[in-house]
């Protein structure tokens, strides 16, 4: 038990406040061994500084911490500037191509990848059937299945050829929601047939050209479940694994945002997320809540409140997606 204690801080991606890591948060995921860092566009005001965070980084998390951004094009680029930055996945859907992504996409990740970022979450594979919806409207390259799978194949390859961890979001299909996560839970009135038809499209393509990891969202889709997809083992276990027959990691959306509020408190986030069939979980810039959640997630694992067999499960997913990056794991 004292030993997979001690790995758990694999199970988080954390994320920080400002242009640099503080100490106290370098020396929190030093000391846990936490999985993975996010980076936001406040911490890479410069390529230069996103390098130097980087390192800064690593050198507390040997031997292969899980560097990752959102890089998706267009408004949710967190690198700014040639070659990094790039159009929106609208904008190719629309217009622009398959072709040209590719070339643009290729540039990002090449740059990307000198600096020490080795996962990004990306492709979007959500499809733009909501013309009120307020978060996905630019980020998603269309809303015919089909299209956009070409693009999340193009987009899992680019990535690949350069070694970089990918990861389909948001599962399981945002597009047609009309409320932004970020505010409140999003809710999508479709049912498990037209899921089947539609949404599923996009994923089962990335899971067929070997994506890496698939994120979640704070959606109600209640045809499918009653339960937040956050905090639904029947969309993670019959969907995901069954239905896609993906056996990677399942990361959630960040666990602080307002969407996420009816699992309760950020530690009862956690374990739910947890229980519920996610993998890794993540927390973006509110280290308070960081600390609360990870303390609660280790008292509950210690109280049995989280089966070991889960936690087993989820660290074998984490070791084997780090195992990709052909780095030394901790375990």
């Amino acid at each position: 038990m004292d030993k997979m204690i001690r790995r758990i801080g694999q199970l988080f991606v954390l994320g920080f406040s400002g242009q640099a890591p503080s100490a106290a948060f370098l020396d929190f995921v030093g000391e846990e061994q936490i999985g993975g860092v996010i980076l936001f566009q406040e911490n890479c005001p410069t390529y230069q500084a996103a390098r130097e965070n980087i390192r800064r980084i690593s050198l507390r998390l040997e031997p292969t911490p899980l560097i990752a951004v959102d890089q998706e094009g267009g408004p949710v680029c967190r690198l700014k500037g040639a070659p990094a930055e790039f159009k929106a996945a609208a904008e190719y859907g629309r217009k622009l191509g398959l072709e040209r992504f590719r070339e643009d996409y290729h540039r990002a990740v090449v740059l990307m990848t000198s600096l020490g970022i080795n996962l990004n979450l990306a492709p979007v594979a959500d499809l733009a059937v909501n013309e009120k919806n307020p978060c996905v409207a630019d980020r998603c390259f269309g809303e015919e299945p089909d299209k956009v799978a070409e693009f999340v194949r193009i987009s899992v390859a680019v990535a690949h050829s350069q070694g970089m961890l990918c990861c389909l979001k948001h599962f399981p299909g945002l597009g047609a929601a009309a409320l932004d996560p970020h505010q409140a839970a999003a809710r999508a009135d479709y049912d498990r047939l037209l899921w089947e038809q539609r949404e599923r499209v996009p994923f089962a393509a990335g899971v067929e050209s070997g994506v890496d990891l698939i994120m979640t969202t704070h959606l109600v889709a209640a045809q499918l479940d009653r339960q937040m997809v956050t905090g639904s083992r029947p969309i993670i276990s019959d969907l995901i694994r069954d239905s896609l027959n993906f056996d990677g990691p399942v990361i959630t959306d960040d666990l602080t945002m307002k969407g996420a509020d009816s699992l309760g408190d950020y530690g009862q986030r956690a374990i739910a997320a947890f229980n519920a069939g996610h993998d890794l979980l993540l927390f973006c810039r509110d280290f308070e809540a960081t600390i609360k959640a990870f303390e609660s997630f280790v008292g509950a694992v210690r109280a049995g409140d989280i089966p070991e067999a889960r936690v087993r499960t989820a660290l074998d997913r984490v070791t084997g997606l780090k195992m990709k990056l052909g780095k030394p794991v901790l375990h």
